[in-house]
């Protein structure tokens, strides 16, 4: 899966298949939750764990898996910048109920330490307008996440 994932950044190409666009959209989703996991200046186990566990459970794979997975897209984070390809490819392959569900995962990233950092609401509200999901939508996503992190909106900024 590496070997994959690395010629896909090596190569830049457009997908050629649909096993090649598949893999393209898990690291465009890797990439972004990693970057909301280090946009506070450092990454955490928390933080960690959360985008692995995202990773197993919206792709269906392995531990192992989504951890190379979780790997491949901090590289690509570190070797890029710019969202606008990340969040391109969620925008054309997600339709808008998956383009939700991802700004949740976005949330439960961010709040994973149990805080929020400017840095990291203003990378939510920058994927939120580019993947075209509303402010409504990424509010009541949020909303989500507190409740299941059982953090209470009046004590997290």
């Amino acid at each position: 899966m590496m070997k994959r994932l690395k010629a896909l950044l090596a190569g830049g190409a457009a997908a050629s298949n649909e096993t090649d666009a598949a893999e393209k959209l898990r690291l465009a989703t890797a990439a972004l939750l990693m970057e909301a996991a280090c946009m506070d200046g450092h990454i955490d186990d928390a933080e960690t764990g959360t985008v692995i566990a995202l990773l197993t459970n919206h792709f269906e794979l392995s531990v192992e898996e989504a951890t190379e997975l979780a790997e491949a897209g901090r590289q690509t984070v570190s070797e890029s910048n710019e969202l606008y390809g990340f969040t391109r490819t969620i925008k054309d392959n997600f339709d808008h109920n998956q383009r939700i569900q991802m700004i949740e995962m976005l949330w439960r990233v961010v709040y994973a330490d149990g805080q929020l950092h400017d840095y990291e609401a203003n990378l939510l509200r920058r994927v939120t307008g580019l993947i075209y999901v509303s402010d409504r939508d990424s509010g009541s996503a949020r909303k989500r996440v507190l409740e299941q992190l059982d953090l209470s909106p009046s004590n997290v900024p």
